[in-house]
């Protein structure tokens, strides 16, 4: 599997967020850290979410994305526009009721001139097993299936923190 990577560009009011390769919690931190600024960003009009080259999500990279859309909710006209082309990785946005925060689209739009490289914020267990948490509450919060999916799993974790 490749390695998965974040980019970012913010140009013309318009936030691109660029997810490729195996997306997983290592990168959680790294996408954690793209929410409130991006809620607060000034000038924001569009979110962009481009998926076109991951190969895999797992169930923590996709709360942050559903973290994401919740945080702009409210705050831009239109919901964020996801681009995905890989059938897994769209079946699981499906499966995940995301479908219903954002707008997914096939058709690549226009790619800002230059991204950013968002370096992967190293997390301790601590701090991933609560990012962990925070991302499966936010999808069990969406529809009562990612709840009975995800409630389990919280649990677990909750259980386990250190004290």
């Amino acid at each position: 599997m490749d390695e998965g990577r974040l980019q970012a560009a913010f140009e013309d009011g318009v936030f691109v967020l660029k997810l490729t390769g195996d997306v997983r919690l290592t990168l959680c931190a790294t996408l954690d850290q793209q929410v409130e600024p991006l809620a607060e960003l000034a000038g924001l009009e569009r979110v962009i979410i481009d998926l076109r080259e991951v190969t895999n999500m797992d169930s923590t990279a996709l709360g942050f994305l559903a973290k994401i859309a919740l945080a702009v909710q409210g705050r831009i006209n239109a919901r964020p526009l996801v681009m995905v082309e890989h059938p897994d990785v769209r079946r699981m946005l499906d499966v995940m009721g995301l479908r219903s925060y954002v707008t997914i689209i096939d058709a690549p739009l226009a790619e800002p001139a230059c991204f950013d490289e968002l370096p992967a914020r190293e997390s301790d267990e601590e701090e991933l097993r609560r990012r962990v948490i925070e991302a499966h509450r936010t999808l069990a919060s969406i529809n009562e299936h990612n709840r009975i999916e995800f409630q389990p799993l919280i649990d677990l974790l909750e259980s386990q923190r250190q004290f």
